[in-house]
């Protein structure tokens, strides 16, 4: 499982920069670099509040469709370190450089 820091202040499953969802879907099937990703798992928060019905978490298991990264394996991500940030595009950065060759 991926430390997972979460900057996207937005989304209902963020809670102090970590994620309360438990497991993320990273999208970009076609991605040729890190800001060709996002969370497919994001969802817009309502109010003020983070979920209450989940516990923020440091690490979590992600799902990834982005299969020219080096850290993709079997449509999961296997880097030690993941952050994602921006608001509604919320591209997924690696701690090194992510693509595979074209």
């Amino acid at each position: 499982m991926a430390e997972l820091k979460c900057g996207v202040d937005n989304c209902t499953y963020n809670n102090d920069k970590c994620c309360c969802k438990g497991d993320i879907m990273v999208g970009g099937k076609s991605a040729q670099k890190e800001d060709d990703t996002c969370c497919d798992s994001f969802k817009q928060r309502s109010g003020d509040s983070a979920s209450n019905s989940m516990n923020p978490c440091r690490t979590i298991s992600i799902d990834c469709e982005a299969v020219k990264c080096v850290f993709n394996t079997n449509y999961k991500c296997y880097a030690e370190h993941v952050t994602a940030e921006k608001q509604h595009v919320l591209p997924l950065r690696k701690d090194k450089t992510a693509s595979r060759g074209r």
